[in-house]
């Protein structure tokens, strides 16, 4: 195996006569394609491990004798520690580089994730997993930093979409190797299942991921970090990115969170492999991701965002119905619509950071964890207490957010564009 690297250059700004300036990666060239692949494994892994559970929930609360709201913690504590860790370790990535602590995030969370399947009991079974999102909160701001770094501007959606389309495939594969291995050996054997394929997927990334070359060490300072933070937090579009970036992952962390619980139920008892095969729905969620660029660059990012969050809304009214197919064409809307809106919330947010990058990429990713952990658990509460409807009625009230925010986006673009003419008018 060739040798890890940090990202780091030996002398950080050194140029020489001999040493040509790079150029960014662009589709077509060899090391686009490398980087490409290793990013999509590291996506893969990401999200096959961050959500290993949740389609195994209904085995967990049987063998284990807990509720759907009490198994929920074991996807909710994950994603909830990624909410809560991933700013500072994209500000360790800052100093010690993108590549170095994908790493060592990667390593940590395949390690944690070995040691899952021997969970005694609940309360371990949840801090274990609190554990691995920790360290898993190392891959998803790095990576945005990397591709913003290392890409050329006009290649920077596409790019982002296919680490989104990483994390559809892993979230799909995850959860069918879990939900399959699980009707073979119960839902140990299914943690153990996707630990392997999450090993395989990182031995990729650290055989293909180029090294980084325009990343620069910055000091480690937690006053400039600070300054860096408050600064994203008072920029008015990164807020309303973040805030549609939870939304969201509030619709669904609900929905997959919940919908295994429903499908094993009357009127459908369907069996754990094929609940767990459900998930390949999230093909189409690499389709639509992948395709955010072609999408923006015909309507715009607001246009993009208005056809996803009205694909969203179409789904989950669809998914209301007692029939399998109808319910299962609302998952396919439901994640063709999510998809891609957050590829296209992510990739705008890395665009608009100037500086402070990684920082810009953290927050979005803190909120969007945030948004699963809070869809996660709301969701599973409202299942308990009064079936998927009341399921459905929390995610359309995220959609709502959705589409309140981009509505609000519009105008304020619309009222910044007339001030220049009235101001020109004035004179």
């Amino acid at each position: 195996m060739p040798p890890v690297h940090t990202g780091a250059p030996a002398i950080a700004g050194a140029s020489t006569a001999s040493s040509p300036v790079p150029e960014p990666h662009t589709p077509g060239r060899p090391g686009y394609r490398r980087m490409s692949l290793a990013l999509f494994a590291a996506g893969l892994a990401t999200f096959a491990l961050l959500y290993s559970t949740q389609a195994l929930l209904p085995a967990i609360s049987e063998d284990l004798g807990v509720t759907a709201g009490q198994a929920s913690w074991t996807v909710s504590a994950a994603t909830g520690a990624l909410a809560l860790f991933v700013l500072p370790l994209s500000a360790l990535s800052e100093r010690f580089g993108r590549t170095r602590m994908m790493t060592w995030s990667m390593a940590v969370a395949v390690g944690v994730a070995l040691l899952v399947p021997f969970a005694p009991n609940l309360e371990w079974l949840v801090v274990l997993r609190a554990v691995q999102g920790a360290a898993i909160a190392g891959i998803p701001a790095s990576a945005m930093a990397y591709l913003a770094e290392e890409v050329g501007p006009r290649a920077l959606v596409a790019a982002i979409g296919l680490f989104v389309a990483g994390n559809s495939i892993g979230g799909m594969s995850g959860r069918l190797v879990t939900g399959w291995a699980a009707q073979l050996g119960g839902w140990r054997a299914g943690l153990a299942a996707v630990a392997v394929m999450a090993l395989a997927c990182a031995v990729v990334f650290l055989v293909l991921l180029p090294r980084a070359r325009f990343f620069r060490p910055a000091s480690l300072n937690p006053r400039a970090v600070g300054r860096t933070v408050a600064g994203h937090l008072r920029d008015p579009l990164l807020l309303r990115l973040y805030g549609i970036g939870a939304l969201f992952m509030t619709v669904f962390g609900a929905v997959y969170t919940v919908i295994g619980y429903r499908l094993v139920d009357e009127p459908f008892s369907l069996g754990q492999g094929v609940v767990g095969s459900v998930f390949l729905i999230y093909l189409v969620g690499t389709v639509s991701s992948a395709a955010a660029g072609k999408l923006v660059a015909r309507t715009g990012r607001r246009g993009a965002l208005y056809l996803a969050v009205t694909t969203t809304a179409l789904g989950l009214l669809l998914s209301l119905s007692d029939t399998l197919v109808a319910v299962v064409l609302g998952l396919v809307l439901i994640t063709a619509g999510f998809f891609a809106g957050h590829a296209v919330a992510s990739a705008a947010v890395s665009r608009t950071a100037k500086t402070g990058r990684a920082q810009a990429s953290a927050l979005y990713q803190s909120a969007y964890y945030l948004g699963s952990s809070v869809g996660g658990t709301l969701g599973a509460l409202a299942y308990h207490e009064a079936g998927w409807a009341a399921t459905v009625g929390i995610a359309l009230l995220a959609v709502l957010g959705v589409v309140s925010i981009t509505l609000y986006g519009t105008h304020a673009a619309r009222a910044q564009r007339r001030m220049p003419a009235c101001a020109a008018g004035a004179r």
